[in-house]
C-alpha cells in the first residue's frame, strides 16, 4: 500500500503543495542577508548585517495566536492571522527597544488546507515584509487526533537585536513621569475565549448598531505593529523609559512587569475612547470593570512612560497617541495599577 499515510489522516503532497504556494510570498522578505531559507532544514541568516553594531544584544520572542483562529476558520478569513502573529512577536521584543531580524511560523491541523496555510503564510510575509525582517522558515503540520478536525492553531518566533546601551528595561521610571498610550485596531490576539463566549450563538455576520459592521470583521481586526509609531518617537527624541505591550493580563498583570520597585501607574479610566467592542462586551457578558482591564487592551495595544515634560513632542511625533496616566509611588499594598476617574481627552 502506498497511500497508508494518508489513510492514516496524513497527506504528504498536501504539505507539499502548501510550500509550492507559499514560496513566492515567503521568498518576497530575504534580503541578500538570507543565505538559506524556505526548504532548507534550517534557516540561515548572515550574522554580519550586526557588525556595525557596538555591543548587539540578541532578543527573542514565541508566541500564539490564540482562539482567534476558531473565528478565522469559521468565516473563512484567514491572512490576518498571518498579520497577528507577526506583529504581536513584533511589540513582544519592540519592549526592550528591540527591531526584528528574522521570524519563524508554525501552522498546524488536523488536516492540511494547502490554501489556508497559504493564505496564513502570505499574512506573515506581508507584516515582515512592512517590518523589514524575513520569514526564514516555519513549520506545516498536519495532526489528526491531536487538533479537532476543523480547527488549527498558529504560533511564531521572532528573532531580534538591539544595542546593549539602548535597552529599554525601565530602571529610570520614577513618580511624575506620564504614562502614554498607544491605540489598538480591536482585540489583537487575546481574551477571544471571553469574547466568543459572550457572543456564543451570535451569527457572525450580525451587525450590532454600535459596531456598524459584521461582528466577525470587528473582531479579526489584525494585531498593529508598534514599529512605525516608536521609530516616530525615536526619531523625535523622546525618551522612552518603559513599554508594556497590552497582551494577555490586560493592564494589570503587564504593566507592573516593566516598573521598577517602589513604583506604580494610576491609570485616569475615560481619558481615551474605548473602541464600542469592548463595551458591548462588558454588557453582554456582564463583566466587571477590573476584570474587562486584566483581560482586553481596552484600545491601548502599547503603554509607554516617557517624561512628563516630552508628552507635547509624542504627540507631534504619533498624533493617536494619548496621555492616560502617571507614574506614581507605591507602597507594595494598593494595587499596582489604579484605575481612577478622568475626563476624556478632546
Amino acid at each position: 500500500m502506498t497511500d497508508a499515510y494518508r489513510r492514516a489522516g496524513v497527506d504528504i503532497d498536501a504539505g507539499n503543495r502548501a510550500v509550492e504556494l507559499m514560496r513566492d510570498a515567503v521568498r518576497s522578505t530575504y534580503g541578500p542577508e538570507v543565505l538559506a531559507g524556505i526548504g532548507a532544514f534550517g534557516g540561515l541568516y548572515d550574522a554580519a548585517r550586526l557588525c556595525g553594531a557596538h555591543a548587539p544584544v540578541l532578543v527573542a520572542s514565541t508566541d500564539g495566536v490564540g482562539t482567534k483562529t476558531r473565528i478565522a476558520m469559521a468565516v473563512g478569513r484567514l491572512e490576518g492571522l498571518g498579520h497577528d502573529i507577526v506583529n504581536h512577536c513584533i511589540n513582544d521584543i519592540l519592549v526592550q527597544g528591540a527591531r526584528p531580524l528574522f521570524f519563524l511560523d508554525y501552522v498546524a491541523m488536523a488536516r492540511l488546507d494547502p490554501q489556508a496555510v497559504a493564505s496564513i503564510v502570505a499574512g506573515c510575509a506581508q507584516a515582515c515584509r512592512a517590518a523589514g525582517c524575513a520569514l526564514l522558515g516555519g513549520e506545516t503540520a498536519e495532526m489528526p487526533g491531536v487538533y479537532a478536525p476543523g480547527e488549527l492553531d498558529v504560533a511564531g518566533t521572532i528573532v531580534g537585536w538591539v544595542e546593549r546601551e539602548r535597552l529599554i528595561d525601565g530602571a529610570s521610571v520614577a513618580p511624575g513621569d506620564a504614562v502614554v498610550g498607544l491605540p489598538s485596531s480591536g482585540l489583537h490576539t487575546n481574551g477571544y475565549s471571553l469574547a466568543r463566549h459572550v457572543f456564543a450563538g451570535v451569527p457572525w455576520d450580525a451587525v450590532y448598531p454600535e459596531l456598524g459592521r459584521p461582528l466577525a470583521e470587528v473582531l479579526l481586526e489584525p494585531h498593529v505593529s508598534y514599529l512605525p509609531h516608536l521609530e516616530a518617537l525615536w526619531a523625535a527624541g523622546v525618551e522612552v523609559k518603559a513599554m508594556a505591550h497590552i497582551t494577555g493580563g490586560g493592564f494589570l498583570e503587564n504593566i507592573p512587569r516593566v516598573l521598577p520597585e517602589g513604583t506604580g501607574v494610576r491609570l485616569r479610566a475615560g481619558s481615551w475612547e474605548v473602541p464600542p467592542i469592548f463595551t458591548l462586551i462588558r454588557r453582554l457578558g456582564g463583566v466587571d470593570e477590573r476584570e474587562m482591564f486584566r483581560v482586553f487592551n481596552m484600545g491601548i495595544g502599547m503603554v509607554l512612560v516617557i517624561p512628563a515634560a516630552q508628552v507635547s513632542r509624542a504627540f507631534q511625533a504619533v498624533p493617536g497617541a494619548r496621555a492616560i496616566g502617571e507614574v506614581v509611588a507605591w507602597d507594595g499594598r494598593a494595587p499596582r495599577v489604579e484605575l481612577a476617574a478622568g475626563s476624556e481627552q478632546p
